[in-house]
């Protein structure tokens, strides 16, 4: 399956909102215990994620999960820094579907040790890193199968 099926797989089965029960689903691969804020206003927290059965291990994360095909730009940045301070959470982790704006790719470098930037590329490549882990409601959703080749050297 290319990249671009799994780009219209995942719109498909997860337009918009649903986009964060991706996410959700993903840093519970890798070993997070994560809270889901409720639908509606959720002051700039989708998720809070943090390691351990309990979730009280360290990084706590605040996560922002955006669905939308229009990059995000360098104010929802800096509200998800503010409101990593509000919920204590140690960095920040900031999804877009649509990608980032030219002024936050140009602060990616001042924010690498606190915000992470996923983008629809880094999103199918945590999927394809962690399926294995995923549960399998997620993986009823998203039918993958792994297939290996030969890679024959160029002359």
């Amino acid at each position: 399956m290319a990249s671009d099926d799994i780009e219209r797989l995942l719109i498909e089965r997860f337009p918009r909102g649903a986009m964060e029960q991706l996410v959700k689903a993903l840093l519970e691969a890798q070993g997070y215990t994560v809270y889901h804020s409720p639908t509606g206003p959720d002051g700039g927290v989708d998720l809070l994620a943090a390691p351990g059965p309990l979730g009280f291990g360290s990084p706590r994360l605040c996560v922002q999960v955006k669905g939308g095909n229009t990059p995000i730009g360098a104010p929802v940045l800096r509200d998800l820094g503010g409101t990593m301070n509000n919920v204590q959470a140690e960095q920040g982790l900031l999804v877009s579907w649509g990608g980032f704006s030219s002024e936050v790719e140009r602060q990616r470098a001042a924010q690498f040790f606190n915000i992470r930037l996923w983008d629809r590329a880094d999103l199918i490549q945590e999927l394809l890193d962690n399926y294995e882990a995923l549960d399998n409601t997620i993986k009823a959703e998203l039918p993958l199968k792994q297939i290996w080749t030969v890679v024959r050297e160029s002359d």
